[in-house]
């Protein structure tokens, strides 16, 4: 026998194995896996070093040596040489310092390439000092100095732009979030030094709509957080007259439809977190990065407003209201989103609220602003947004409280507070369910406000013969609508008014020189107590023989 001839079971195992490898192959074509094929050719990915440092004060000795030196030592490098590119020789042509610079990021530029395999974290510092200085060389050819390469600016924004766009390129081609970033960076520098309005409202859409599109095809989420500081950072030195090229700051609002703008890089970040993937849920980033839009578009709106003229200030408000509500019911179709939708929602009716400011004069514009809180109740209900309901709640209270200390005078038309009180609580209780809410704290708190507001807008708004008559209507009504709703609240309402009303009745009436009233407002309660003592009292006998039967 062959001493190399199969033991007795081997072709069994062989033929098992063989079959096993079979089905595994079968199911790698049903996944759509490719098996790597390794030969001794085939090089095995390296393990990183693992440093292993004793303690954490050790590690942040070498964390701070090793990188955070790395950086602060080539950004110190970039700055000298930005230095002695920008120092006014005497007699020297001003091609040189652009050839210097050139020169110097080319260097940078093959340094990086040299590190690359074994200092990798240094190799993208040093590429990006050569972005750097590649843009800065070039911006040289017509800022700085006396004598220019460049004369034009078209003609050096031009260039600028070329070399940004290829920088972006290189940077997106390396996969490195934190060039992009850079090269970003230089792209709005580069609408900046325009300093033309047009070009830079134009330039900053372009640049924003990039930002956005890096976040969606490479998921780096700092990207949008970064573009939105620097897209508004951008209209800002704009609006104060960019300094860093005019040289003074005073506020600037000519064209006026800078503010249009304003709301479409709000509109497109707002799209860049609508776009992203659906397995991607509203977290931490995504309600951030919403809020960060949002106060920066509006509060930039607000500052450049304020110089504005109040027709101006309205149409635009306005425009920015509905624009802003159309993004919160975005949100909501979308992806039901509750923190991304309260934020424009809200932003919205802040608009819509300063709009009726600048336009209507008071009382007028403090009624509207009411009647508006129960147009955010309505819409609240739809967004199913407890948020919503409790914001403007607070808001709700705080105009009732402007009005009284603005206004100084009740009037008639402030019952709308009471009024637009009573219908709040009652939209909120029709649609409960859809808000889901566990407690009945917000109806009450606008129930309890309507029972104090409206006798308090009365007692203001209707002769002192009348008050009181006025408050057994109110009580009245109230137990009209404890019987039409079926509801008891309403009927502890009522109960208050009255106890309210005789309360009244006997401080005032007792003490009132006008007889006629005295008899009037007596006899009228009196009846009304009696009538409704009777009415309790048979409700009760009713119940009684229910209870029997």
């Amino acid at each position: 026998m062959n001493a190399f001839s199969e033991k007795p079971g081997d072709s069994e195992i062989t033929a098992l194995l063989k079959k096993l490898e079979e089905r595994i192959e079968k199911i790698e074509k049903v996944l759509n896996i490719e098996t790597p094929e390794y030969s001794e050719s085939t090089p095995v990915p390296e393990e990183k070093e693992i440093i292993d440092y004793p303690d954490k004060e050790e590690r942040l000795e070498y964390q701070i040596g090793q990188f955070w030196f790395a950086k602060a030592g080539i950004i110190i490098l970039i700055i000298g040489v930005a230095f002695f590119l920008t120092f006014p020789y005497k007699n020297l042509s001003p091609v040189v310092p652009c050839l210097i610079g050139l020169a110097i990021a080319s260097l940078f530029f093959l340094c990086s390439g040299y590190c690359k395999k074994n200092l990798n974290f240094i190799s993208g510092y040093l590429y990006g000092g050569g972005l750097v200085l590649l843009y800065f060389s070039a911006v040289k050819m017509h800022f700085f100095g006396n004598e220019h390469l460049i004369t034009g600016l078209q003609l050096e924004i031009f260039i600028l732009i070329i070399i940004s766009a290829i920088e972006i390129y290189l940077s997106l081609k390396r996969k490195s979030p934190y060039l992009a970033g850079l090269s970003l960076t230089l792209g709005y520098v580069t609408s900046v030094l325009s300093n033309n309005a047009y070009f830079i409202f134009i330039s900053v859409i372009i640049l924003s709509s990039l930002a956005v599109y890096i976040k969606l095809r490479y998921e780096w989420d700092m990207i949008i957080f970064y573009g939105i500081i620097l897209t508004y950072s951008a209209h800002f030195l704009w609006f104060i007259n960019n300094p860093l090229i005019n040289g003074q700051i005073q506020t600037v609002t000519l064209p006026q439809f800078n503010l249009l703008f304003l709301i479409s890089y709000s509109f497109i970040f707002a799209a860049g977190n609508l776009m992203r993937k659906k397995d991607y849920p509203e977290n931490t980033a995504v309600i951030a990065s919403s809020l960060l839009n949002a106060a920066g578009c509006y509060g930039l709106f607000s500052l450049i407003t304020l110089s504005m003229e109040p027709g101006s200030i309205f149409i635009y408000n306005i425009a920015a209201s509905i624009l802003f509500l159309v993004i919160s019911v975005l949100y909501w179709v979308h992806e039901q989103s509750r923190y991304s939708t309260f934020i424009f929602a809200i932003l919205g009716y802040l608009a819509l609220s300063v709009a009726i400011i600048v336009e209507f004069k008071t009382p007028g514009s403090f009624i509207l602003l009411c009647w508006q809180s129960l147009l955010v109740v309505s819409t609240a209900i739809w967004f199913r947004s407890k948020y919503i309901i409790l914001a403007n709640f607070i808001i709700y209270l705080i105009i009732f409280f402007t009005y009284l200390l603005l206004e100084g005078k009740v009037h008639f038309v402030s019952l709308s507070f009471g009024i637009v009180a009573l219908l709040s609580a009652r939209i909120l209780n029709w649609k409960k369910d859809r808000l889901e809410l566990k407690t009945d704290q917000m109806r009450n708190a606008y129930l309890l406000s309507a029972l104090f507001i409206i006798p308090y807008a009365l007692y203001f708004a209707m002769p002192d013969s009348l008050i009181s008559v006025s408050w057994i209507g109110v009580a009245i009504l109230y137990y009209l609508l404890s019987l039409a709703l079926k509801n008891k609240k309403y009927r502890w309402m009522a109960l208050l008014t009255l106890l309210l009303t005789i309360g009244y009745v006997f401080v005032i009436g007792i003490t009132s020189s006008d007889p006629t009233y005295k008899i009037v407002s007596f006899i009228l309660l009196g009846a009304v107590l009696i009538s409704v003592s009777l009415i309790y009292t048979k409700y009760k006998k009713s119940i009684k023989q229910i209870i029997k039967s």
